[in-house]
C-alpha cells in the first residue's frame, strides 16, 4: 500500500496559518528555547563617562538650554525652574541643589531683587552651547534621518507625538523640535490622526527606497551584495564580557540562533509566530537597530516600554537583553537600569554603526561635569582645583 504523500498539518514558526508537510520529511521547527543566563558586572562600562553620567546629563542639558534661551543674558532666578524638578528629572533632588552640583556649567549669584539666587551659564558652558547649535545646524539632515528611520520601524510607520517627544533626547534632537512647524513641513514628515484625538508623525515619501539595518550593512561589508540582493545570512556581532562563559547547551543554542533567518526591523513581520526563536531574533534585531540610532547607543530600559506595541515587540521583550549578554549590556546606575549596545564600544572601525554627530558634544558636557566635581572638592579641601583633581 503506497504511503500517503501528505501528513497532518502543523503550525509553522514562520507563518501563523497551518501548512501541510510531506510525510517523513525533516522539519526544522524554530520554537522558543528557554535560556537563562547570569548577569555579570563589567567595570569597563562604568569607566565610560557618557554612560556613567547619563542619568544627570539629560537634566543638565535641559537646564542649560532653558538658561541659554532666557531673554536676558543675566540668567534666570531659581524660582523659574524650582518647581520643574519632576519634569526635568533631576534625580530626586531639588533643582537648586542640582544646579549647585555642577558649578562648571551653572554660575550662581545673588539676583537684583530680594537676595534670591540666580543662575547663569559659565563661559565654558556658553561656548559649548554655541558649538552644540553649530553642529546640529550643520548635521541636521543626518540627525533628523534617525527619527525617520525610527518611524519606519514602527508597525504602521507612524508614531504618536508623545512617543516621539520622549525619544528626542536619545536621537540627539532638541527638546523643542516638534514645536517648530518647519521641522515637520519640510517634506520628510506628515501629521496624522491616530485616534482618540491623538496626533502623530508619519514619514512622507521614500517608501520604495530600501532601508538597511546596521546588521544588514555589517553583512554587506563582510559578504558583499547589493541593494537588490542583500546578504541572506545576517548574524549578530558578539562581544563576550570577561569571565562570562556559556554552558555548552547555551553555546549550541546561540550558534543555531545566529543561523536563523533574519527579519529586518523595516520589513513586515505579521507572518511570524511570536513564540518562535525567529521572532526573538527579530526582536533582538529591532532593539539592536533602535540603540544604533541613539547618540551614545544606550537608553534607560524603562524608556523603551512605550515603543513596545509600535515596534511589534512582546510584553516580555526585556528578556532579550538578558538572553543575549554578548550583544547587550545592562548597566545598573543609581537604581536605574540602562541598556548598552556592546558593538558601539568594542567593534572599533570594524562595524557599520554610524557615530552620532552629537556624541562628541555630549562628551564635552561630561567633562564639565567632571570638572564640577573637582571644583566642589577644592572648595571642601580649600585646595586649588588642580590639586583637588589630582588627589581624587
Amino acid at each position: 500500500m503506497p504511503l500517503p504523500l501528505l501528513g497532518r498539518s502543523w503550525r509553522s514558526p514562520l507563518f501563523s496559518s497551518p501548512v501541510r508537510t510531506l510525510a517523513f520529511s525533516l522539519v526544522h521547527r524554530s520554537t522558543y528555547v528557554d535560556v537563562a543566563m547570569k548577569w555579570k558586572k563589567d567595570p569597563f562600562y562604568d569607566s565610560i563617562g557618557v554612560l556613567a553620567r547619563s542619568r544627570d546629563l539629560k537634566p543638565l542639558v535641559s537646564l542649560k538650554s532653558i538658561i541659554a534661551r532666557a531673554p536676558s543674558d543675566a540668567g534666570i532666578p531659581v524660582s523659574a525652574v524650582s518647581k520643574r524638578g519632576r519634569a526635568l528629572e533631576t534625580s530626586g533632588r531639588r533643582v537648586a541643589s542640582f544646579l549647585r552640583r555642577y558649578p562648571a556649567v551653572f554660575d550662581e549669584y545673588t539676583g537684583p531683587n530680594y537676595n534670591l539666587p540666580w543662575f547663569r551659564l559659565t563661559r565654558e558652558a556658553v561656548d559649548l552651547d554655541r558649538e552644540e547649535r553649530a553642529v546640529y545646524d550643520a548635521r541636521k539632515p543626518e540627525i533628523v534621518d534617525r527619527l525617520r528611520r525610527l518611524i519606519l520601524m514602527s508597525r504602521d510607520r507612524q508614531l504618536p507625538f508623545r512617543i516621539v517627544q520622549g525619544m528626542l533626547w536619545y536621537l540627539g534632537l532638541p527638546e523643542d523640535f516638534l514645536e517648530d512647524p518647519n521641522n515637520i513641513s519640510n517634506g520628510s514628515f506628515g501629521v496624522v490622526e491616530i485616534g482618540d484625538g491623538e496626533k502623530g508623525l508619519s514619514v512622507v515619501g521614500g517608501g520604495d527606497e530600501p532601508v538597511f539595518s546596521a546588521l544588514q550593512r555589517n553583512a554587506l561589508r563582510q559578504f558583499g551584495g547589493s541593494a537588490d540582493s542583500p546578504p541572506k545570512e545576517v548574524a549578530f556581532p558578539l562581544f563576550p564580557s570577561k569571565g562570562l562563559r556559556l554552558k555548552r547547551k547555551i553555546a549550541h543554542w546561540l550558534d543555531e540562533f545566529q543561523k536563523l533567518p533574519y527579519v529586518s526591523p523595516y520589513e513586515d513581520f505579521s507572518h511570524l509566530d511570536p513564540s518562535s526563536d525567529i521572532s526573538e531574533k527579530r526582536a533582538a534585531g529591532v532593539l539592536h537597530e533602535l540603540l544604533s540610532l541613539f547618540v551614545d547607543n544606550s537608553a534607560e530600559r524603562r524608556r523603551l516600554l512605550c515603543l513596545r506595541k509600535h515596534l511589534g515587540l512582546s510584553q516580555k521583550f526585556h528578556k532579550v537583553f538578558e538572553r543575549h549578554p554578548h550583544v547587550f549590556y545592562l548597566l545598573l546606575k543609581s537604581k536605574t537600569c540602562f541598556v548598552v549596545l556592546k558593538e558601539a564600544y568594542f567593534a572599533g572601525s570594524d562595524t557599520a554603526l554610524e557615530k552620532h554627530p552629537m556624541l562628541a558634544i555630549r562628551k564635552k558636557y561630561v567633562k564639565l561635569m567632571d570638572k564640577s566635581d573637582a571644583i566642589l572638592r577644592s572648595r571642601r579641601s580649600r585646595k586649588p582645583v588642580e590639586d583637588a583633581a589630582e588627589g581624587s
